[in-house]
C-alpha cells in the first residue's frame, strides 16, 4: 500500500513536471530537435533538470543496501553498449522526433491530446507488445550468423 502510494505521488509529480516543462507540447519538443532550423534549447533547461539530481541520487542509492521504503535496492543493470541498445535507441529517438511525445509524455497529454495523442499511445502499446517476439527474432537470427 505505501509503495503504491508513494509510486502514484512520484508518477503525480513527474507528470506535472512534464506539463509544465513543456514535454508534452510536441512542437516544443519539435523546436528542440530542429537544431539546423527554428531551434529552441528550453528542453536543455529540462533535461540538465533532470539529469543532475538523478545523478546525485544514483550516488546515493548505490551506497544503500535497502530502499527507503524498506524493499531490496536493485541490482545495478548491465552497461554494455550492444546492437539491442543502439537499435533500441535508435528507433526510440526516430518516434520521439516523428511524434514529438515519449511515453511519459504520451500518458501526461492523454487528457488533453486528442486523437493523436490516443493514436500515438496506440502504436506505443502495440509496439510494446510487440517487441520481445522481435527481440527473440533477432537473437535467433544473430545466433545463427
Amino acid at each position: 500500500m505505501q509503495r503504491n502510494l508513494f509510486a502514484a505521488l512520484s508518477g503525480a509529480i513527474f507528470g506535472l513536471g512534464l506539463l509544465i516543462s513543456g514535454m508534452t507540447d510536441t512542437t516544443k519538443v519539435h523546436g528542440w530537435l530542429d537544431v539546423f532550423g527554428n531551434w529552441d534549447p528550453t528542453l536543455a533547461f529540462v533535461m540538465g533538470g533532470a539529469i543532475i539530481p538523478m545523478t546525485i541520487a544514483w550516488r546515493i542509492a548505490a551506497r544503500r543496501r535497502v530502499a527507503m521504503l524498506g524493499t531490496a535496492m536493485p541490482l545495478p543493470q548491465d552497461s554494455t553498449v550492444d546492437a539491442k541498445l543502439v537499435l533500441g535507441s535508435s528507433l526510440f529517438g526516430a518516434g520521439w522526433g516523428l511524434a514529438g511525445l515519449c511515453p511519459g509524455p504520451a500518458l501526461a497529454s492523454l487528457g488533453w491530446g486528442g486523437w493523436g495523442g490516443l493514436l500515438f499511445l496506440l502504436a506505443m502499446v502495440v509496439g510494446m507488445v510487440a517487441a520481445p517476439a522481435a527481440k527473440a527474432r533477432i537473437d535467433r537470427i544473430t545466433q545463427a550468423a
